[in-house]
């Protein structure tokens, strides 16, 4: 199945209209190998790891005997929530770096099998890189490590980062100092591979580093109720990411059900909205379909404002795996 320059799917269906697809690509740190059995095989800069996956129920392209010596790390199931990593090769590094073009991730084992980055994200990353424009205001709601953050960051918007994760806040914090850290990096080792004036070309670079990359607002709070004080407030935004979660619990231990929010979501996210923002909301649960999308967006967008599609990756074994849906809108 070929994908265009964007990702999208040109299959059948999707020219038809019928189920419009939307692709996450691969890039140099990242690479989604495998996937079947209930589980996929992803490469991480140099570190691969085997974790459970709901959606790939088919058979992989390689076998499993392969995938153990590609892979350092297997996520072993404890519960429908939490479970433990299993080492594969001695000393393969719990925590470690990747990049996405001049960005800097941080990943790390954690006991719910993430490691800190979605990757089929990559698809809004694309879409959020080549519509932000330098001081637009962005919001970034559910916003987790801060990948989508750092994207429009880097082209010079406001972004205020939201999430009611404490530890998350903390990380994509830490996120945004290695990418400056390595920015500033290259700017020196570039001063250094010069012959003559090198500390003209080092200045040089340095000013044409994005400015105050660190400015982002970071905000610890419960995503929907910091939203709805936005709206009371009378605060705009050129554009404003969601990626909630389908179920948990919030800052206070109240349970949160996707399928429950989803309309009082898109409403608030109409309501904080200038002319022409866009609006990117990412769905996980299976309660939520492609139809109670349109639905609920219907209400605020007319048809030709909305883009609804599903979310999928490629295997480099020529496999697809669907990640989920994705509602766009531009008011």
């Amino acid at each position: 199945m070929a994908a265009n320059e964007n990702g999208d799917c040109m299959n059948e269906e999707t020219q038809t209209g019928i189920i419009p697809r939307e692709y996450g690509q691969p890039w140099p740190d990242y690479e989604l190998l495998d996937a079947g059995d209930g589980k996929k095989l992803e490469r991480w800069g140099k570190v691969i790891t085997i974790r459970p996956e709901i959606q790939a129920n088919f058979k992989p392209g390689w076998s499993y005997a392969q995938w153990q010596d590609m892979a350092h790390w297997e996520f072993e199931e404890q519960s429908s929530t939490q479970g433990n990593w299993k080492n594969i090769k001695p000393h393969a590094p719990e925590q470690w770096l990747i990049s996405y073009g001049n960005l800097n991730f941080g990943l790390k084992l954690t006991k719910f099998k993430h490691v800190g980055l979605f990757p089929e994200q990559q698809a809004n990353w694309r879409f959020i890189k080549e519509r932000v424009n330098v001081g637009q205001k962005i919001l970034n709601l559910f916003a987790y490590t801060g990948a989508a953050s750092l994207v429009a960051r880097d082209n010079e918007a406001e972004v205020a980062h939201v999430d009611s994760v404490r530890q998350m806040i903390t990380w994509a914090n830490e996120n945004m100092e290695r990418t400056t850290a390595g920015m500033q990096d290259d700017c020196m080792d570039a001063g250094g591979r010069a012959t003559q004036g090198a500390v003209a070309e080092v200045e040089q670079c340095m000013e044409q580093l994005p400015r105050n990359l660190s400015g982002i607002k970071w905000v610890l709070e419960d995503a929907l109720k910091f939203a709805q004080r936005e709206l009371k407030r009378g605060n705009k935004y050129d554009g404003i990411i969601m990626d909630p979660p389908a179920w948990g619990l919030g800052v206070k231990g109240e349970k949160w059900k996707l399928e429950n929010h989803l309309s009082g979501l898109i409403e608030t996210a109409y309501g904080l909205m200038n002319p022409g923002a866009f609006l990117i909301l990412n769905t996980y649960s299976p309660k939520v379909e492609l139809a109670d999308l349109a639905a609920s967006a219907g209400q605020y967008f007319s048809a030709n404002q909305l883009e609804i599609k599903q979310l999928w990756m490629p295997t480099k074994t020529g496999k697809e795996l669907y990640c989920g849906n994705l509602l766009r809108a531009i008011k």
